[in-house]
Protein backbone atom coordinates (compact mmCIF):
# COMPACT_ATOMS: atom_id res chain seq x y z
CA UNK A 1 0.00 0.00 0.00
CA UNK A 2 0.99 3.51 -0.56
CA UNK A 3 1.70 6.38 1.76
CA UNK A 4 -1.00 8.56 0.63
CA UNK A 5 -3.48 5.89 -0.25
CA UNK A 6 -3.28 4.85 3.77
CA UNK A 7 -3.39 8.14 5.08
CA UNK A 8 -6.48 9.45 2.94
CA UNK A 9 -8.50 6.50 5.16
CA UNK A 10 -8.48 8.37 8.12
CA UNK A 11 -8.00 12.14 9.55
CA UNK A 12 -7.51 9.81 12.83
CA UNK A 13 -4.26 7.97 11.11
CA UNK A 14 -2.65 11.68 10.37
CA UNK A 15 -2.96 13.28 13.79
CA UNK A 16 -0.99 10.00 15.52
CA UNK A 17 1.97 11.24 14.16
CA UNK A 18 1.44 14.17 16.28
CA UNK A 19 0.72 12.13 19.62
CA UNK A 20 1.92 8.33 19.60
CA UNK A 21 5.29 8.80 19.00
CA UNK A 22 5.80 8.64 22.57
CA UNK A 23 3.79 4.95 22.71
CA UNK A 24 6.77 3.10 21.04
CA UNK A 25 7.77 3.20 24.64
CA UNK A 26 5.18 0.18 25.08
CA UNK A 27 7.57 -2.25 23.54
CA UNK A 28 10.21 -1.87 26.43
CA UNK A 29 10.21 -3.32 29.64
CA UNK A 30 10.22 -1.35 32.98
CA UNK A 31 13.79 -0.60 33.93
CA UNK A 32 12.38 0.93 37.21
CA UNK A 33 9.93 -1.65 38.86
CA UNK A 34 6.43 0.34 39.66
CA UNK A 35 6.24 1.25 43.12
CA UNK A 36 2.76 3.01 44.51
CA UNK A 37 4.01 6.24 44.54
CA UNK A 38 1.98 8.78 42.75
CA UNK A 39 2.39 12.02 41.78
CA UNK A 40 -0.61 14.53 40.91
CA UNK A 41 0.81 17.26 38.96
CA UNK A 42 -1.95 20.52 39.04
CA UNK A 43 -1.16 24.16 37.48
CA UNK A 44 -2.86 26.98 38.18
CA UNK A 45 -2.78 28.64 34.80
CA UNK A 46 -2.33 31.73 33.80
CA UNK A 47 0.19 33.22 36.85
CA UNK A 48 -1.71 32.55 40.37
CA UNK A 49 -1.38 36.11 42.74
CA UNK A 50 0.78 34.01 45.66
CA UNK A 51 0.64 37.17 47.85
CA UNK A 52 -3.14 37.47 47.96
CA UNK A 53 -3.03 33.33 48.19
CA UNK A 54 -0.64 33.59 51.39
CA UNK A 55 -1.21 36.76 52.62
CA UNK A 56 1.16 38.59 54.41
CA UNK A 57 -1.49 40.84 56.39
CA UNK A 58 0.89 41.96 58.88
CA UNK A 59 3.33 43.57 56.01
CA UNK A 60 3.29 47.37 55.93
CA UNK A 61 4.55 46.86 52.23
CA UNK A 62 2.31 44.78 51.08
CA UNK A 63 -0.74 47.34 52.16
CA UNK A 64 1.24 50.06 50.42
CA UNK A 65 1.44 48.41 47.49
CA UNK A 66 -1.83 46.76 47.16
CA UNK A 67 -4.16 49.74 48.80
CA UNK A 68 -7.09 48.47 46.84
CA UNK A 69 -6.92 44.32 46.21
CA UNK A 70 -4.85 43.77 49.73
CA UNK A 71 -6.96 41.51 51.64
CA UNK A 72 -7.84 42.78 55.36
CA UNK A 73 -8.62 40.36 58.26
CA UNK A 74 -12.03 39.52 57.23
CA UNK A 75 -10.77 38.39 54.49
CA UNK A 76 -8.26 35.88 55.66
CA UNK A 77 -8.19 32.80 58.00
CA UNK A 78 -4.73 33.65 59.78
CA UNK A 79 -2.32 30.54 60.59
CA UNK A 80 0.34 32.45 62.55
CA UNK A 81 0.59 36.17 63.96
CA UNK A 82 2.04 37.20 60.40
CA UNK A 83 -0.02 35.27 57.88
CA UNK A 84 -3.22 33.91 56.24
CA UNK A 85 -4.97 31.95 53.48
CA UNK A 86 -7.27 33.85 51.56
CA UNK A 87 -10.50 33.13 52.96
CA UNK A 88 -11.95 30.97 50.05
CA UNK A 89 -9.19 28.47 50.93
CA UNK A 90 -10.74 27.18 53.91
CA UNK A 91 -10.59 23.18 52.58
CA UNK A 92 -6.99 23.98 52.26
CA UNK A 93 -6.93 25.54 55.85
CA UNK A 94 -7.94 21.76 57.36
CA UNK A 95 -5.63 20.12 55.35
CA UNK A 96 -2.90 22.37 56.83
CA UNK A 97 -4.14 21.73 60.35
CA UNK A 98 -4.41 18.26 59.59
CA UNK A 99 -0.48 18.14 58.79
CA UNK A 100 -1.28 17.02 55.38
CA UNK A 101 0.17 20.61 53.03
CA UNK A 102 3.75 22.29 53.09
CA UNK A 103 3.72 25.97 51.56
CA UNK A 104 7.16 26.69 49.87
CA UNK A 105 7.56 30.04 49.57
CA UNK A 106 9.21 32.32 46.78
CA UNK A 107 9.99 29.51 44.08
CA UNK A 108 11.25 30.64 40.98
CA UNK A 109 13.94 30.31 38.87
CA UNK A 110 17.46 33.03 38.04
CA UNK A 111 16.57 35.18 34.96
CA UNK A 112 12.50 34.58 35.27
CA UNK A 113 10.56 34.86 31.62
CA UNK A 114 7.20 36.83 32.34
CA UNK A 115 5.80 35.11 28.68
CA UNK A 116 2.95 32.54 30.41
CA UNK A 117 4.07 30.29 26.96
CA UNK A 118 7.92 30.55 27.35
CA UNK A 119 7.87 30.31 31.69
CA UNK A 120 4.94 27.52 31.01
CA UNK A 121 7.44 25.42 28.92
CA UNK A 122 10.74 26.45 31.48
CA UNK A 123 8.38 24.92 34.17
CA UNK A 124 7.49 21.79 31.81
CA UNK A 125 10.67 21.05 30.84
CA UNK A 126 12.72 22.22 34.33
CA UNK A 127 15.35 24.14 32.02
CA UNK A 128 16.87 27.08 32.62
CA UNK A 129 15.65 30.48 31.07
CA UNK A 130 18.31 30.81 28.46
CA UNK A 131 17.35 27.05 27.02
CA UNK A 132 14.58 26.00 24.66
CA UNK A 133 14.47 22.19 25.65
CA UNK A 134 11.84 20.07 23.44
CA UNK A 135 10.89 17.58 26.33
CA UNK A 136 9.69 17.58 29.46
CA UNK A 137 10.95 16.47 33.20
CA UNK A 138 8.01 14.00 33.27
CA UNK A 139 8.73 12.99 29.25
CA UNK A 140 12.67 12.44 30.60
CA UNK A 141 11.47 10.02 33.82
CA UNK A 142 9.37 8.07 30.92
CA UNK A 143 12.48 7.50 28.71
CA UNK A 144 14.95 7.04 31.73
CA UNK A 145 12.74 4.32 32.87
CA UNK A 146 11.42 2.89 29.78
CA UNK A 147 8.13 3.13 30.95
CA UNK A 148 4.90 2.02 29.48
CA UNK A 149 2.71 5.16 27.80
CA UNK A 150 0.12 5.26 30.67
CA UNK A 151 2.49 5.55 33.22
CA UNK A 152 2.04 9.05 33.24
CA UNK A 153 -1.54 10.69 31.97
CA UNK A 154 -3.06 14.12 31.12
CA UNK A 155 -6.22 14.43 32.05
CA UNK A 156 -7.03 16.53 29.08
CA UNK A 157 -7.53 16.64 25.11
CA UNK A 158 -4.26 17.03 24.22
CA UNK A 159 -0.68 16.51 26.22
CA UNK A 160 1.49 19.04 27.23
CA UNK A 161 5.35 19.66 27.05
CA UNK A 162 6.07 18.26 30.36
CA UNK A 163 4.59 14.26 29.89
CA UNK A 164 6.67 14.17 25.97
CA UNK A 165 9.90 12.71 25.72
CA UNK A 166 12.47 12.34 23.62
CA UNK A 167 11.59 8.38 23.12
CA UNK A 168 8.45 7.97 25.45
CA UNK A 169 6.21 10.18 26.54
CA UNK A 170 2.32 10.13 28.21
CA UNK A 171 -0.98 9.58 27.44
CA UNK A 172 -3.76 12.93 27.54
CA UNK A 173 -6.78 11.33 28.27
CA UNK A 174 -10.37 12.92 29.24
CA UNK A 175 -12.48 9.75 29.15
CA UNK A 176 -10.78 6.19 28.98
CA UNK A 177 -13.78 4.85 27.83
CA UNK A 178 -13.89 7.16 24.45
CA UNK A 179 -10.47 6.96 24.33
CA UNK A 180 -10.72 2.82 24.02
CA UNK A 181 -13.56 2.77 21.78
CA UNK A 182 -11.82 5.40 19.09
CA UNK A 183 -9.55 2.84 18.83
CA UNK A 184 -11.45 -0.42 18.32
CA UNK A 185 -13.12 1.59 15.07
CA UNK A 186 -13.10 -0.54 12.02
CA UNK A 187 -9.87 0.74 10.48
CA UNK A 188 -8.19 0.69 13.37
CA UNK A 189 -8.99 -2.98 13.96
CA UNK A 190 -8.25 -3.44 10.49
CA UNK A 191 -5.06 -1.83 11.00
CA UNK A 192 -3.95 -3.75 13.80
CA UNK A 193 -5.33 -6.79 13.17
CA UNK A 194 -4.78 -7.62 9.59
CA UNK A 195 -1.06 -8.76 8.46
CA UNK A 196 -1.28 -7.25 5.31
CA UNK A 197 0.19 -3.87 6.61
CA UNK A 198 3.04 -5.94 8.56
CA UNK A 199 5.58 -5.67 6.03
CA UNK A 200 5.36 -2.26 6.42
CA UNK A 201 8.81 -0.70 7.27
CA UNK A 202 9.15 2.28 9.03
CA UNK A 203 9.79 4.55 6.06
CA UNK A 204 6.65 3.82 4.45
CA UNK A 205 4.29 3.82 8.35
CA UNK A 206 5.70 0.21 9.77
CA UNK A 207 5.92 2.46 12.52
CA UNK A 208 3.17 3.85 12.30
CA UNK A 209 1.26 0.64 12.29
CA UNK A 210 3.71 -0.30 15.93
CA UNK A 211 2.58 2.78 17.10
CA UNK A 212 -1.47 1.86 16.87
CA UNK A 213 -0.89 -1.29 18.24
CA UNK A 214 0.07 0.22 21.43
CA UNK A 215 -2.05 2.81 21.26
CA UNK A 216 -4.83 -0.10 21.34
CA UNK A 217 -3.17 -2.15 23.97
CA UNK A 218 -3.08 1.23 26.22
CA UNK A 219 -6.35 1.92 25.89
CA UNK A 220 -7.82 -1.15 26.73
CA UNK A 221 -5.63 -1.73 29.76
CA UNK A 222 -6.87 1.75 31.01
CA UNK A 223 -10.43 1.36 29.77
CA UNK A 224 -10.26 -2.59 31.78
CA UNK A 225 -8.54 -1.42 34.94
CA UNK A 226 -10.49 2.33 35.30
CA UNK A 227 -13.87 0.92 34.62
CA UNK A 228 -13.78 -1.24 37.81
CA UNK A 229 -13.44 1.87 40.25
CA UNK A 230 -16.21 4.46 40.29
CA UNK A 231 -15.89 7.48 43.14
CA UNK A 232 -18.83 8.07 45.11
CA UNK A 233 -17.02 11.77 45.68
CA UNK A 234 -19.20 14.71 45.26
CA UNK A 235 -16.98 16.64 42.52
CA UNK A 236 -18.30 19.11 40.16
CA UNK A 237 -19.48 17.66 37.02
CA UNK A 238 -17.35 19.69 34.83
CA UNK A 239 -13.75 21.02 34.33
CA UNK A 240 -11.17 20.98 37.06
CA UNK A 241 -13.34 18.93 39.29
CA UNK A 242 -14.35 16.51 36.76
CA UNK A 243 -10.10 16.11 36.37
CA UNK A 244 -9.80 15.41 39.77
CA UNK A 245 -12.67 12.84 39.76
CA UNK A 246 -10.90 10.57 36.68
CA UNK A 247 -7.42 10.63 38.62
CA UNK A 248 -9.27 9.85 41.70
CA UNK A 249 -10.98 6.78 39.64
CA UNK A 250 -7.09 5.74 38.01
CA UNK A 251 -5.62 5.94 41.11
CA UNK A 252 -8.19 3.97 43.29
CA UNK A 253 -8.34 1.42 40.17
CA UNK A 254 -4.90 0.07 40.88
CA UNK A 255 -3.80 1.81 37.25
CA UNK A 256 0.02 1.64 36.94
CA UNK A 257 0.22 5.28 36.59
CA UNK A 258 3.22 7.25 38.52
CA UNK A 259 2.33 10.46 37.36
CA UNK A 260 -0.77 12.71 36.44
CA UNK A 261 -0.92 15.73 35.30
CA UNK A 262 -4.40 18.60 35.60
CA UNK A 263 -4.90 22.08 35.44
CA UNK A 264 -7.04 24.78 36.39
CA UNK A 265 -7.73 28.16 34.12
CA UNK A 266 -8.05 31.88 34.54
CA UNK A 267 -5.85 33.42 37.08
CA UNK A 268 -4.43 35.89 34.23
CA UNK A 269 -6.01 38.56 36.59
CA UNK A 270 -5.25 41.55 35.33
CA UNK A 271 -8.03 43.55 35.95
CA UNK A 272 -10.52 43.34 39.00
CA UNK A 273 -8.86 40.94 40.44
CA UNK A 274 -10.60 39.98 43.98
CA UNK A 275 -13.65 37.96 42.39
CA UNK A 276 -12.09 36.46 39.77
CA UNK A 277 -9.57 34.89 42.15
CA UNK A 278 -11.25 34.49 45.48
CA UNK A 279 -14.00 32.10 42.94
CA UNK A 280 -10.68 30.43 41.25
CA UNK A 281 -9.47 29.89 44.62
CA UNK A 282 -12.07 28.09 45.81
CA UNK A 283 -12.90 26.01 42.91
CA UNK A 284 -9.57 24.59 43.25
CA UNK A 285 -9.82 24.10 47.38
CA UNK A 286 -13.55 22.63 47.85
CA UNK A 287 -12.27 20.22 44.81
CA UNK A 288 -8.79 19.40 46.56
CA UNK A 289 -10.85 19.05 49.58
CA UNK A 290 -12.94 15.94 48.07
CA UNK A 291 -10.26 14.72 46.14
CA UNK A 292 -7.90 14.04 49.44
CA UNK A 293 -10.53 12.85 51.63
CA UNK A 294 -11.73 10.53 48.23
CA UNK A 295 -8.44 9.14 48.36
CA UNK A 296 -8.12 8.93 51.91
CA UNK A 297 -11.63 6.56 52.32
CA UNK A 298 -10.16 4.39 49.56
CA UNK A 299 -7.00 4.06 51.56
CA UNK A 300 -5.02 5.70 48.77
CA UNK A 301 -3.87 9.17 50.33
CA UNK A 302 -0.71 7.26 51.55
CA UNK A 303 0.51 6.85 48.21
CA UNK A 304 -0.17 10.20 46.45
CA UNK A 305 1.74 13.49 46.94
CA UNK A 306 -0.28 16.39 45.12
CA UNK A 307 2.24 19.42 43.83
CA UNK A 308 0.55 22.81 43.23
CA UNK A 309 2.31 25.12 41.56
CA UNK A 310 1.48 28.44 38.90
CA UNK A 311 4.14 28.97 36.35
CA UNK A 312 5.08 32.75 37.35
CA UNK A 313 3.70 35.00 40.84
CA UNK A 314 2.27 38.60 40.43
CA UNK A 315 3.73 41.70 40.66
CA UNK A 316 3.41 42.86 43.76
CA UNK A 317 2.16 46.25 43.51
CA UNK A 318 -0.88 46.43 41.99
CA UNK A 319 -2.25 47.96 38.89
CA UNK A 320 -4.91 50.70 37.68
CA UNK A 321 -7.41 48.21 36.59
CA UNK A 322 -7.51 46.87 40.67
CA UNK A 323 -5.75 43.55 39.17
CA UNK A 324 -1.92 42.38 38.97
CA UNK A 325 0.76 42.51 35.88
CA UNK A 326 3.03 39.44 35.58
CA UNK A 327 5.34 38.43 38.65
CA UNK A 328 8.32 36.12 39.49
CA UNK A 329 8.35 33.65 42.31
CA UNK A 330 5.49 32.37 43.67
CA UNK A 331 3.93 29.78 46.50
CA UNK A 332 4.30 26.34 45.99
CA UNK A 333 1.85 24.40 47.84
CA UNK A 334 3.05 20.16 47.86
CA UNK A 335 -0.13 17.84 49.72
CA UNK A 336 0.34 14.90 51.20
CA UNK A 337 -0.12 12.17 54.15
CA UNK A 338 3.41 11.90 55.40
CA UNK A 339 5.46 15.23 55.14
CA UNK A 340 8.54 15.91 56.74
CA UNK A 341 8.14 19.62 57.15
CA UNK A 342 4.21 20.65 57.60
CA UNK A 343 3.17 23.74 57.21
CA UNK A 344 5.27 26.72 56.39
CA UNK A 345 8.56 24.92 54.63
CA UNK A 346 10.33 28.49 54.62
CA UNK A 347 10.64 32.11 55.36
CA UNK A 348 7.98 34.91 53.77
CA UNK A 349 8.84 36.46 50.94
CA UNK A 350 10.69 39.98 51.52
CA UNK A 351 8.60 42.62 50.23
CA UNK A 352 10.99 45.43 50.94
CA UNK A 353 13.67 43.76 49.16
CA UNK A 354 12.39 42.77 45.31
CA UNK A 355 13.90 42.84 41.87
CA UNK A 356 14.01 45.90 39.54
CA UNK A 357 10.80 45.21 38.07
CA UNK A 358 9.08 44.60 41.03
CA UNK A 359 8.93 40.97 41.91
CA UNK A 360 9.25 38.98 44.54
CA UNK A 361 13.19 37.18 44.42
CA UNK A 362 12.85 33.52 44.18
CA UNK A 363 14.83 31.53 47.37
CA UNK A 364 13.62 28.16 45.95
CA UNK A 365 14.40 26.83 42.69
CA UNK A 366 11.43 25.25 41.46
CA UNK A 367 14.04 22.38 40.22
CA UNK A 368 15.29 21.77 43.41
CA UNK A 369 11.19 20.49 43.74
CA UNK A 370 11.60 18.37 40.97
CA UNK A 371 14.92 16.88 42.32
CA UNK A 372 13.54 16.19 46.02
CA UNK A 373 10.49 14.32 44.03
CA UNK A 374 12.19 12.51 41.69
CA UNK A 375 15.04 11.18 44.46
CA UNK A 376 13.09 10.71 47.62
CA UNK A 377 9.38 10.24 46.35
CA UNK A 378 9.40 8.48 42.69
CA UNK A 379 12.84 6.45 43.68
CA UNK A 380 14.96 7.20 40.32
CA UNK A 381 18.25 9.17 39.71
CA UNK A 382 16.94 12.80 39.42
CA UNK A 383 20.36 13.79 37.69
CA UNK A 384 19.66 12.40 34.57
CA UNK A 385 16.06 13.44 34.62
CA UNK A 386 17.21 17.05 34.99
CA UNK A 387 20.43 17.22 33.60
CA UNK A 388 21.58 18.85 36.50
CA UNK A 389 22.16 18.35 39.97
CA UNK A 390 20.06 20.12 42.35
CA UNK A 391 19.89 20.21 45.80
CA UNK A 392 17.16 18.36 47.62
CA UNK A 393 14.34 19.81 49.90
CA UNK A 394 12.91 18.61 53.09
CA UNK A 395 9.33 18.27 52.71
CA UNK A 396 9.34 14.70 52.30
Amino acid sequence: MRRRDFLKQTTFATGMFFVPQFLKAFENPTLNPFSNKKLVIIQLKGGNDGLNTIVPFRDDVYYQKRNNIALHSSDILKINVDLGFHKSLAPLQKLYDKGYLSIINSVGYPNPNLSHFRSTDIWQTASGSDQNWQNGWVGRFLDHTKSKPYNAIEVDDSLSLMLKGEYSSGLAITNPKSFYGSLREPFFSTIVDNTVYAHLNEHNLGYLYNTMIDAKSSAKYIFEKSKTKSSKGNYPKYGFGKQLKTISEFITSGLQTQVYYAGLNGFDTHANQPNTQAKLLKNYADCIEIFVKDLEQNNALDDVLILTFSEFGRRVKQNKSNGTDHGAANNVFVIGKHLKKQGLYNNLPNLSDLDKNGNIKYQVDFREIYATILEKWLQVDDAKILNKNFSKLLFI
